[in-house]
């Protein structure tokens, strides 16, 4: 099954200022939830090239996530239960493939494009028209739309932060396609 969602994410910064911020959260987020045998484990990092998009980094990364699973899930699933990612950055595209080392038949692809717009590109990733015709779109504020509780740290918030750098920010209301 092929399912075909396209996130249309408006930022309030450009796609050049967003790789400075996406690399650091990823390094960031790696550090954080690696420890005691579990977390993020680099297999490989390396130059690639690809006709079309040019020089890229490939790398390839386990997740172990066993003991961060609810019980009910490890008690059914091998101790060595890891999820791989594998990336291949042609900034500003992306290709990031998941699989699972307890379901290898089940795979997740995700393509990435990052634009300096408003998410107003029809077709950025130039799909045929079938595929145009099943994509699914989705308009994400990350600024004014709902977050749970649970996930809200005040001092992420889009809506009270203000670049001492660029002067930019907060934003000044919903932001429109």
């Amino acid at each position: 099954m092929v399912l075909t969602k396209e996130y249309r994410i408006c930022m309030p910064m450009t796609k050049e200022e967003y790789q400075t911020g996406q690399l650091y959260m990823i390094a960031r987020h790696s550090l954080q939830q690696s420890g005691d045998g579990e977390g993020v484990e680099v297999v490989e990092n390396k130059e690639c090239h690809d006709e079309k998009h040019g020089k890229g980094q490939f790398t390839e990364k386990r997740i172990h996530l066993s003991s961060r699973l609810p019980y009910w899930i490890q008690a059914i699933i091998p101790k060595l239960f890891y999820v791989t990612e594998k990336g291949w950055n042609y900034y500003p595209f992306t290709i990031t493939e998941y699989t699972c080392s307890f379901i290898p038949r089940f795979s997740i692809s995700i393509e990435t494009k990052y634009e300096n717009n408003n998410g107003c590109t029809e077709n950025c990733m130039n799909l045929s028209p079938d595929q145009l015709a099943e994509r699914i779109v989705d308009h994400i504020d990350i600024a004014y739309d709902e977050i749970s509780a649970k996930h809200y740290k005040e001092e992420e918030d889009p809506r009270f932060f203000k670049s001492k750098k660029t002067l930019r920010g907060p934003p000044s209301g919903r932001l429109e396609n």
